[in-house]
């Protein structure tokens, strides 16, 4: 079971340590940061939720305790879940924000509801 306030914690001091300027933000009964007005990373039920560019996601996805992530049945194409024995370890956890980060600057963001 993950602590998901030390995972908070977690995720913010290594956006913190990059300087990326981050909003956290609760969405879909999770936790998400967003850079730049973008979903970048985040926690969803029990794992790490990762934004990456969809060119990496299946080399990324056979790395230990990632999988694609699903909604309602339909494959989120450029987000991974990791769970908790994936990013377990600082350097886990940074290379995953890494490849976050690095999307972050291609990645759309989404439409503004009204």
């Amino acid at each position: 079971m993950m602590d998901r306030q030390y995972t908070i914690e977690r995720i913010a001091r290594v956006l913190n340590d990059r300087r990326a300027p981050f909003i956290r933000k609760s969405m879909m009964g999770g936790e998400a940061f967003m850079v730049d007005d973008k979903m970048c990373v985040g926690i969803f039920r029990d794992a790490l939720m990762v934004r990456i560019d969809p060119i990496e996601e299946e080399n990324l996805a056979g790395k230990p305790g990632a999988e694609r992530m699903t909604m309602a049945g339909k494959t989120m194409k450029g987000y991974l879940l990791i769970a908790p024995e994936g990013f377990d370890t600082n350097s886990d956890l940074e290379f995953w924000v890494d490849k976050c980060l690095a999307f972050n600057p291609k990645a759309k963001a989404s439409k503004k509801r009204k």
